[in-house]
């Protein structure tokens, strides 16, 4: 699949990585795959903050792609994947690039330097690199409470001018700069947001669509959201928000994607809520709190 720019829309999913006995969990993943392949699901986010990517080794991470791939490939779907870069040192990620550069993906999404706190000018110059470096288009990935740094929209227009840098998941905090940047964005920049809490908001001020961990449950309802703003069925859409918006969350309410495990292994879609350190499990409060939340929504769903 090429032209990450033409299926950078809708809903993403930032698949989490399954892991058992400290080991990736290849038969958890084929099922995450085979069963989220099947819902109105628009992409895969691999390897990126949901999936634990910056605990991965090398081996891990290819592993990874080439199962979602392959296990797409065995059914009736084939959706576009963006693998997760990260990392403080422009060369280091260069080199991820060359790594990567035969892998079967669409595109990167690659986070901002963290810890280090570039400058504007510092920012621009490392992802023009990375973008003339690159063999796969790339979506810029602007997250200021993790990286201690804000990709400012003077910056993003800038980048947003390069053929390569096709998009952005936008995790700002501050709709005001959201709203800025959406109306002074060049024509076919995409622009997705990454905060499931604030997912209906974002479309109805003309976000393209989301990145939306808290999708690997209801997924049908945060499609039907999307579907509904593209429509203009804005009270529609308010109303399918309704049913998912207390979920976006408890699924936050401890270090994230641990309670999206648990809760996908309650449901048995993966065998283990395993997560690695420094990531821990669910608290037992929080563990009773999504039992009954599960307990409740199957009951409904009854």
């Amino acid at each position: 699949m090429t032209g990450l720019q033409d299926h950078l829309h809708g809903l993403w999913l930032p698949l989490v990585t399954p892991f058992r006995d400290g080991a990736l969990d290849e038969r958890s993943l084929r099922r995450l795959t085979r069963h989220y392949s099947g819902q109105a699901v628009d992409g895969f986010i691999l390897g990126a903050t949901s999936g634990e990517g910056m605990t991965l080794r090398a081996a891990e991470l290819e592993r990874l792609v080439a199962i979602v791939r392959d296990e797409m490939a065995a059914g009736r779907r084939t959706l576009p994947i963006c693998l997760g870069l990260s990392g403080a040192d422009t060369s280091r990620l260069k080199e991820h690039l060359d790594e990567t550069a035969d892998w079967p993906i669409d595109g990167y999404l690659i986070a901002s330097p963290y810890y280090v706190r570039p400058s504007q000018r510092g920012l621009l110059a490392h992802f023009e690199a990375l973008a003339d470096h690159a063999a796969w288009p790339i979506a810029l990935y602007n997250i200021p409470y993790r990286t201690s740094v804000n990709i400012t929209n003077q910056t993003l227009l800038r980048l947003a001018e390069h053929r390569n840098i096709v998009g952005l998941k936008d995790c700002g905090a501050n709709r005001e700069q959201s709203i800025a940047l959406l109306r002074d964005r060049p024509k076919g920049f995409r622009v997705l947001t990454g905060e499931d809490a604030n997912y209906l908001e974002a479309l109805t001020d003309g976000a393209d669509g989301g990145i939306v961990l808290s999708a690997h449950v209801e997924t049908a309802t945060f499609a039907a959201v999307y579907a509904e703003v593209t429509r203009g069925n804005h009270d529609a859409a308010q109303a399918r928000w309704h049913e998912v918006a207390e979920l976006t969350r408890l699924l936050f309410a401890e270090p994230s994607p641990a309670p999206a495990k648990y809760w996908l292994w309650r449901c048995g879609l993966i065998d283990s809520p395993e997560v690695r350190l420094p990531m821990v499990e669910v608290s037992s409060e929080l563990a009773a709190a999504l039992d009954r939340e599960i307990e409740r929504r199957t009951k409904v769903a009854a």
